[in-house]
């Protein structure tokens, strides 16, 4: 405190006197769903938020201490503008090439379907906006996301010519809680705009694969039970189609994914210890079936469920009860009971069956919540390794034993093939057996160790510059 004047004169420490820094300002341009909800999320990270309408004195209700002006006002206040609205519109913007000039566009378009313009719609509003700086970004960000603060970490794509644009949009993406990934230039805009419209790409052959299994499974258990029982036996079993025949191919097809789950990787062994190299790639059908193998298991996952849901309602079905009917009466009328038979082979079987089937649909249930990002990206790789790999081995032979053992009294019995035919659990049992030697034979000492070495790098003939370097020296 210092006098002045016979006054006292308190002094202000350099912090208080130092100004608040003013919140950078951004523009939107377009009021529906997606700019107000981007508007939101950007006041709610610390930014001045102004858009620019057509109506500014009619476009609805806005976010809280948003602005709203003219597209000309607006674009004037800032220097990054959001693009929200539908390429149809982008004419207007060609007329404002002057308040346009040197700002960074960020279009956030999208089509409803692909490849409906001959150019993307980033390319064609740098065209018309020649000497403003246009960034592809933020377009696969829904209103939904973004009004429910959805971001953390997720992954949005940028591609834009100026590199500077690019950096000032991935900072403001940064902030707010996006990982931002660099796709190039402005010629692939028209890839970032795809990305949206793809539905479900990493399931389409897995899917492809279930609904083929099911449906070849289905007619061909269908032709052997129920027509075959109405055919040579004049009985009419139809019934059995919803629950009884469902109960059949579900298990069948679970067992068979959840076996093509692993194929694709003993066999990428046998081509690497082929091949004496990790090195060369393999080939894409192999890539694009090595992909998708946790869609495959999940699916795998999901008929098992149906199988231990059907075989819990399979006592209370009225055709069930019905056949309970006809013996109760007839005992009462016959005044005897029916003698109970202790077979310990059969109580053998019949537990073993259940207990398997229990324990691999444990085992399998553990493997789906494990391939869940949340809870996988809580394990070490060594233990996601230990569970996706050697678990999953163990689930797969497992319940490969639980259809064995449904089956260990019926492979000669020339009853069990209706008109020479197998029945669907002992085709079901060929592919996890396959899978199973394999996996065997690769856990052999001496081919698992030549493997380990290729993947540690190693190759059986040294690489071409080597070959050309002794050629050379004639050693």
């Amino acid at each position: 405190m210092t006098v002045a004047n016979g006054k006292s004169v308190e002094m202000l420490h350099p912090l208080h006197t130092a100004a608040v820094p003013k919140p950078e300002l951004l523009c939107i341009f377009g009021t529906g769903d997606l700019g107000r909800s981007l508007g939101l999320r950007l006041l709610q990270s610390g930014y001045e938020v102004v858009y620019g309408s057509r109506r500014p004195h009619s476009c609805g209700p806005l976010p809280l201490g948003a602005q709203v002006m003219s597209h000309a006002a607006a674009a004037r206040s800032a220097s990054l503008i959001f693009i929200c609205v539908h390429r149809e519109h982008y004419e207007f913007m060609e007329t404002m090439a002057p308040q346009l000039e040197g700002k960074v566009l960020v279009d956030l378009s999208n089509n409803l379907k692909k490849n409906v313009y001959p150019e993307a719609n980033a390319a064609y509003l740098q065209r018309l906006v020649p000497k403003a700086a246009v960034v592809k970004g933020l377009n696969t960000l829904s209103a939904w996301a973004l009004q429910n603060g959805l971001l953390a970490g997720k992954q949005v794509y940028l591609c834009g010519n100026s590199a500077e644009a690019k950096r000032a949009v991935a900072e403001m993406a940064t902030k707010l809680g996006l990982t931002v990934l660099d796709r190039g230039s402005l010629s692939a805009a028209g890839e970032l705009e795809d990305f949206p419209l793809q539905l479900f790409p990493e399931w389409r052959l897995p899917l492809r694969v279930a609904v083929g299994l099911t449906t070849f499974f289905f007619f061909y258990l269908l032709i052997r039970v129920v027509i075959y029982a109405y055919v040579e036996q004049g009985k009419d079993i139809s019934y059995q189609i919803m629950v009884s025949l469902a109960n059949k191919v579900f298990p069948i097809v679970s067992l068979i994914m959840l076996s093509l789950c692993y194929l694709p990787g003993v066999i990428a062994a046998f081509f690497q210890l082929y091949r004496g190299t990790k090195y060369k790639r393999f080939p894409d059908w192999l890539d694009r079936w090595m992909l998708c193998r946790k869609q495959m298991g999940l699916i795998a996952l999901g008929f098992a469920f149906l199988h231990v849901i059907l075989t819990f309602i399979i006592p209370i079905r009225y055709a069930f009860r019905q056949n309970l009917i006809p013996r109760v009466v007839d005992e009462i009328k016959n005044n005897k009971t029916t003698p109970f038979y202790f077979d310990n082979t059969e109580a053998w079987g019949t537990d073993s069956f259940y207990v398997l089937g229990i324990l691999g649909f444990f085992l399998f249930v553990l493997l789906g919540l494990t391939s869940l990002p949340s809870v996988g990206g809580t394990l070490s790789w060594r233990e996601f390794s230990f569970i996706q790999s050697k678990l999953g081995h163990l689930t797969l032979c497992i319940c490969t034993a639980h259809g064995y053992i449904y089956g260990w009294n019926k492979f000669l019995r020339p009853s069990t093939y209706n008109w020479y035919t197998p029945p669907g659990y002992m085709l079901c049992l060929i592919v996890p057996s396959v899978v199973l030697v394999l996996k065997l034979l690769l856990l052999l000492p001496c081919v698992d160790r030549t493997l380990t070495r290729i993947r540690q790098g190693w190759e059986r003939t040294p690489p071409r510059e080597e070959m050309d370097k002794i050629n050379a020296t004639g050693l």
